[in-house]
């Protein structure tokens, strides 16, 4: 039989950018919450990590309990995957008290490797464990040959750490740290002039998670109640409800969201009965200013939100004007509609089509029950807007004229419930009546200050109405009101920059898009476009591509159909910076 020598024996080797990762402090988060932590860092690696590792072209190498070993072709995809991991990371750990944070270090290194099935070897592989393990927690380390690679090529600058010898590499290595990437996360809000509260979403004791609709709809209708007082500054629901199920400091709360007082509570809910308890908390000295228990018979739930919104008015020392008090009406005093109606606008909120399938159903049941409550119709108005843009119907343009009617209805049920003019000022703006939606939605701004939702569709609607220079303003309202803004409001942010001729802005607000959502075809649209303009050739292409990835089946056409851009000149500046990229 014939034996290979080790002459004979060949040895695969390629060149290869590696990125080693690993959680900073795992041991200490595990040995505090086990569980807790397994199942944020499975979140992080699911909904972050593995979609920007596919989007920049990696491969998983191997997974090493809390950490990865990742394979790129390219150094530049492999220092822009970093950077839009740990600028993710810091943007979700603004949620998280200090215990519970997880955060990555990073290491890079380009060098030779060796293949072995589908594992890799050799000090290219070393050098990237090491310089991985005197990362910073949530920083990024290269190697002097990555940084000679990437030069020029990024938004972030390369700081010189100088040599270090590290274990089993016989020579030193000279390391650099990837500046910049903290300062992708917002900084801290300030407070308002006036008192300013947050509505942490009141905990479930009915022991069954299926009765968090009812908790959840609870906190939401105490969150609008509060909105409507003018002299209050009230952030809006998506911000406080991102402190759900979490243990977090209400100090750090505070500061995260910029608000001075705190409202947190609980709910239990059997059968007929129902305890509310809340506490009314200064979110600067830790210390309660109110707390009070209601048990009650549940048709007695309207006037138990009434008075907890009395209480915390009063001690909070505002004075409603009489508008406002006509306002805190409740929409309903049926319990079975407004249950049907809590139901809904959970199922809606999922965002699926089956979802809101069924919140069609609940919003009908609930007007059944009783047709005189305005928020069901303007909650069909939604639901209708749902199904057009994602094509969950067959003929679109019936669906617009449906959800301009459930619009108009819930107007007429209740002139004094600002969803009705949202709802309606949403509607026109996919009809291109940019004018004409901005009365209704300035009609809702008008009843409710603090509705962000509001705020982030008047900038839409201008936007769209190529008022650019005017939208930059109420989007800014929205994510003052909303600090944890959901990452669309960037893509808006992006877009009206573009209109406004201002590209390195666009695709900084683009890439922080991206950053929070790699899935987004849109915003990476609006950077390949903007790099286009720029005549960054090569990084518009690399958009482009990335953008296929995430929608093979993305077209230019169907774009131009759908967004609502009063004038086409303004899309057609999209396809202009394509076109200087020598793309479609």
């Amino acid at each position: 039989m014939f034996l290979p020598t080790m002459e004979t024996q060949r040895v695969e080797r390629r060149l290869a950018a590696i990125l080693a990762a690993d959680v900073a402090g795992c041991s200490r988060l595990m040995s505090r919450d086990e569980e807790g932590t397994l199942r944020r860092l499975k979140a992080h690696l699911a909904e972050l990590v593995e979609p920007h590792i596919a989007t920049h072209r990696g491969r998983i190498v191997k997974r090493t309990g809390d950490g990865l070993l990742v394979d790129f072709s390219s150094a530049v995809e492999a220092v822009r995957c970093a950077v839009a991991i740990q600028a993710g990371m810091a943007q979700r750990n603004r949620a998280q008290g200090d215990d519970s944070r997880i955060e990555f270090r990073i290491g890079i290194n380009l060098g030779d490797v060796i293949l072995e099935g589908d594992d890799i070897y050799g000090d290219g592989v070393n050098i990237a464990a090491r310089l991985e393990a005197l990362a910073e927690p949530g920083g990024i380390l290269v190697s002097r040959a990555v940084r000679d690679a990437v030069r020029d090529k990024l938004g972030n600058a390369l700081e010189d750490r100088g040599e270090r010898t590290v274990k089993n590499i016989p020579a030193p290595v000279h390391v650099f740290r990837v500046a910049g990437i903290a300062e992708r996360s917002a900084p801290l809000p300030a407070l308002p002039d006036k008192p300013s509260i947050a509505v942490l979403p009141f905990a479930n004791m009915s022991g069954d998670p299926e009765q968090d609709y009812f908790s959840d709809g609870i906190s939401e209708d105490l969150i609008t109640d509060l909105s409507k007082v003018s002299a209050l500054f009230v952030i809006a629901r998506n911000s406080s409800f991102t402190y759900k199920g979490k243990t977090v400091k209400v100090q750090e709360i505070g500061r995260e969201l910029g608000v001075r007082f705190v409202l947190e509570g609980s709910i239990r809910k059997a059968g007929s009965r129902v305890r509310i308890t809340a506490q009314l908390v200064d979110a600067e000295s830790g210390g309660h200013l109110w707390a009070d228990r209601f048990d009650r018979e549940l048709n007695d739930i309207f006037a138990t939100q009434d008075e907890v919104v009395q209480k915390i008015v009063g001690t909070l020392a505002v004075k409603l004007t009489q508008r406002e008090v006509k306002l805190l009406r409740r929409g309903t005093r049926n319990i079975d509609a407004y249950e049907s109606w809590l139901r809904a606008r959970d199922q809606l909120g999922r965002g699926t089509r089956e979802g809101t399938a069924q919140a069609r159903l609940l919003h009908r049941r609930a007007l059944e029950i009783d047709p005189h409550f305005a928020s069901p119709s303007a909650g069909l108005t939604f639901v209708a807007l749902a199904e057009y843009v994602n094509a969950w119907r067959d003929d679109p343009e019936a669906g617009l004229n449906e959800a301009e009617r459930w619009a108009r209805h819930a107007i007429e049920l209740d002139d004094g419930e600002p969803a009705g003019y949202v709802a309606l000022g949403n509607v026109l703006v996919w009809r291109r009546r940019h004018e004409q939606a901005l009365v209704p939605l300035a009609r809702a701004i008008e009843l409710d200050a603090n509705y962000a939702q509001g705020h982030g569709l008047i900038g839409m609607a201008l936007m769209y109405a190529g008022r650019a220079g005017e939208a930059l303003e109420p989007l800014a309202t929205t994510m003052r009101l909303d600090p944890h803004y959901p990452n669309v409001v960037l893509h808006l942010v992006a877009q009206t920059h573009f209109s406004l001729g201002q590209y390195e802005a666009t695709i900084r607000y683009a890439l922080d898009r991206i950053n929070r959502n790699p899935n987004t075809d849109a915003s990476r649209m609006l950077l390949a476009s903007a790099y286009g303009h720029l005549g960054r050739l090569d990084e518009a292409r690399a958009a482009w591509a990335a953008l296929l990835q995430v929608n093979p089946a993305f077209s230019m056409a169907q774009r131009a159909r759908v967004l609502p851009y009063k004038d086409p000149a303004d899309f057609q500046r999209i396809v202009d910076g394509l076109a200087k990229a020598g793309l479609p």
